[in-house]
């Protein structure tokens, strides 16, 4: 082959690489969390909150802070479902949990709760599946965010083999 014909291919080659490499850039494969598991992970960080004495409720969203699951349990204030929504959105956010969050930035966190659907208090736990993140869980009832965070984190121990081992 001439050494035209093969620069020419060449450059063929590479043009075609270019544009599929744009093309690939353009669709995204992104893992987020299943209705099954947010409604096992509510549930499970309710009965956590329920086994030291506290009547919670605990929201799951996705990894864009979609409402997935909200559980309520019997004797829960109606307000601590809201509550739990903001603060599992504020672990969205900031991409760590509530708790960490509110330290973190305690310059402004009063302005931080001004913005509609964030509450910047402790009771935010990240989901994790296989290293990605998939979402969070806010909990919200107990006499102070630790406990609310203590419940959460506790119920996610229950999970660990299944989110470590997910498809």
């Amino acid at each position: 082959m001439k050494k035209t014909n093969m620069l020419r291919i060449g450059a063929v080659l590479w043009l075609c690489s270019v544009s599929f490499q744009s093309v690939a850039a353009d669709v995204l494969a992104v893992r987020t969390i299943s209705l099954d598991l947010a409604r096992d992970i509510a549930s499970a960080t309710i009965k956590e909150c329920r086994k030291m004495g506290y009547q919670t409720s605990a929201v799951v969203v996705d990894r864009n802070g979609l409402l997935r699951v909200a559980m309520r349990d019997d004797l829960a204030a109606r307000f601590t479902l809201q509550i739990a929504e903001e603060k599992a959105n504020a672990v969205i956010m900031s991409g760590v949990n509530s708790s960490e969050f509110r330290k973190n930035r305690a310059d402004i966190k009063e302005e931080l709760n001004h913005v509609d659907g964030l509450i910047i208090m402790a009771g935010g736990v990240q989901i994790l599946a296989g290293g990605n993140y998939i979402g969070a869980v806010g909990v919200s009832g107990a006499p102070g965010g630790d406990l609310d965070e203590a419940c959460a984190v506790q119920a996610l121990k229950s999970f660990e083999e299944r989110l470590e081992f997910a498809d």
